[in-house]
């Protein structure tokens, strides 16, 4: 993957020339792209001589964060929008679209692999396992809301309950799965991926499970302007894209 990040790190350079005095800017971020993240911002602080210090939870705890306000010179949030744009801690005109990720059905590792491909597929499944484990939605999981939602979709929420083991984030739901507890686990795929015991089978059909997109702004109160913005086009680059492909993402552009 380091292959990939060589022409990000030659294009920053050729617009962002090392800085004699290197600033230190911040960034908060939903935990669904943080293994992406991970794997970017290293290149980023190579090509620019510049420090990005990260910081990631649960998308709804993300955005209550940025909504009030604080100090995040990147902040980036999953949609509905409409509360941070209003906020005023945010440049509206600085919406970019980073990745989107779909929540998707994960087994322990080398077990059989079920048909998710409908919607009647996916209720069939649901209701014959024993067990399934996501994201806890009340501590702000924004695969946690989704899953609540997807239930709802197909009808038997009320049914699921003796079934659901809810794990504390996407790590957590694997683990539940891993160690047995339960049939199948459910999160965002980037989730799954970097998780160990656990395997993915794919993501849920969109007509029950619409996909979280990753929005990243420029904070309205940054000191660092032009970092900031060096930072918005790294991470929305046609090479960052191949790094979110890897990591069970699709590109926002």
């Amino acid at each position: 993957m380091k292959g990939l990040l060589v022409p990000i790190v030659s294009a920053l350079i050729a617009v962002s020339p090392l800085p004699a005095n290197a600033a230190e800017i911040t960034l908060i971020a939903p935990g669904g792209i943080r293994a992406a993240f991970e794997e970017l911002l290293p290149g980023f602080e190579r090509a620019t001589g510049h420090k990005v210090k990260a910081t990631f939870g649960s998308g709804g705890g993300t955005k209550e964060r940025i909504v009030k306000g604080e100090p995040f010179d990147v902040p980036v949030a999953q949609p509905p929008l409409d509360p941070v744009i209003a906020s005023g801690h945010v440049v509206p005109a600085s919406e970019t679209p980073l990745a989107s990720v779909a929540i998707g059905l994960a087994v322990r590792a080398g077990a059989p692999k079920p048909d998710i491909s409908t919607a009647d597929a996916v209720k069939r499944l649901f209701l014959g396992a024993k067990g399934i484990s996501y994201p806890n939605a009340a501590s702000g999981a924004a695969a946690g809301v989704s899953m609540n939602e997807t239930l709802q979709k197909l009808g038997i929420a009320e049914q699921m309950k003796p079934k659901i083991k809810l794990g504390q984030g996407g790590r957590g739901a694997m683990e539940l799965l891993a160690k047995g507890e339960v049939d199948y686990g459910l999160t965002f795929i980037s989730e799954i991926i970097t998780e160990p015991g656990v395997e993915v089978v794919g993501p849920l059909p969109r007509d029950i499970s619409t996909p979280t997109s990753l929005v990243g702004f420029l904070s309205a109160h940054t000191s660092e302007r032009e970092t900031a913005q060096a930072l918005l086009r790294y991470l929305s680059s046609g090479e960052a894209g191949a790094v979110y492909r890897a990591r069970g993402m699709q590109p926002g552009r």
